[in-house]
């Protein structure tokens, strides 16, 4: 077991040093100059060449990504070109929104889909399986930010129950600011649920073949028993993968959402860097993107030893 998680870790590690390598490298080729950008057409070349001088954009490509990499493993993410102030402290603002709204969504996503994947599985080729095998395909094939729009007309615009956008912040109180993140969390929810459905119900009708549990039945296991006791449990390790994979969706992929509901999260944050050449926020953005995808791969491929006790005795 040791050996397996010191594996891992050294390969956690490789991927996250050639991860940032590739970004600093694409980033460094994209066109455009941060410095022109930055003081407009009428900068002089002398103006330009001391501005990129004091963003280090004058050293090589090597040492510019030593630097970076230096001062990412310190925590030091640099000054943004564009709002001048510490790179960390915009993401951790941006996350301050971003997060609560991932774990929201994910939650809502899991209330949705596990019930009603199991009780379709419980009941193939039924009412109930016919009437979830729809709902799930209209999740999945309806937009995100269409549902929001959707979503804002309906309960902001006409029953006026929650703010149609924006985010007052957490000081404003704890319910101010869940009133602004429910709707875009339903929003980035149903199409998730709608995926993870299926795959619940795949994993538990495979589950529920298994030779284990019709020797349970065989002996007089009730059926609902042997579900929820013997056929969920096992079926657990493709709905993690998923969840993993959804969670890191959540948080990188939520640009659209963010923007109908005005929300000042961290994909909002990616975009506004890109538009405006902003490269080290666009470099520190999707760095942290990408870790979050490769630490999340690793703990659902750890978590996997904790669901399968079969899995621990091959390590």
């Amino acid at each position: 077991m040791t050996g397996l998680l010191l594996r891992r870790f050294a390969s956690l590690f490789l991927t996250l040093l050639a991860v940032s390598a590739l970004i600093f490298v694409v980033m460094d080729v994209l066109p455009g100059d941060p410095a022109a950008i930055m003081l407009g057409t009428s900068a002089t070349p002398e103006t330009l060449e001391a501005l990129r001088r004091e963003l280090g954009l004058d050293q090589p490509l090597v040492l510019r990504y030593l630097s970076w990499l230096g001062g990412v493993a310190t925590g030091d993410l640099g000054m943004s070109y564009t709002y001048g102030v510490p790179v960390a402290g915009l993401i951790a603002e941006r996350l301050a929104v971003t997060l609560p709204l991932a774990f929201i969504a994910i939650l809502l996503s899991v209330a949705i889909a596990i019930p009603l994947g199991v009780a379709s599985a419980a009941r193939r080729n039924g009412a109930v399986d016919y009437v979830a095998g729809l709902l799930s395909q209209m999740f999945i094939a309806v937009p995100g930010f269409w549902v929001g729009l959707l979503l804002v007309m309906v309960f902001s615009v006409s029953l006026g129950w929650v703010p149609s956008g924006g985010f007052p912040g957490w000081r404003a109180g704890l319910m101010p600011a869940l009133g602004a993140l429910v709707l875009p969390a339903i929003a980035l929810a149903l199409p998730q649920a709608g995926v993870l459905t299926r795959v619940t119900r795949s994993a538990v009708i495979e589950v529920m073949n298994e030779d284990f549990v019709r020797t349970a039945r065989a002996k007089g296991l009730p059926r609902r028993t042997a579900l929820w006791r013997h056929a969920v449990p096992n079926a657990l390790v493709p709905v993690v993968t998923i969840l993993g994979l959804q969670f890191t969706f959540l948080i990188a992929g939520a640009v659209l959402v963010e923007n109908v509901f005005n929300l000042p999260g961290l994909g909002r944050l990616a975009l506004q860097a890109l538009s405006q050449r902003d490269i080290i926020v666009m470099q520190d953005v999707v760095l942290f993107f990408a870790a979050l995808v490769i630490v999340m791969n690793f703990l659902v491929d750890l978590s996997y030893l904790a669901l399968d006790p079969r899995l621990r005795k091959r390590v």
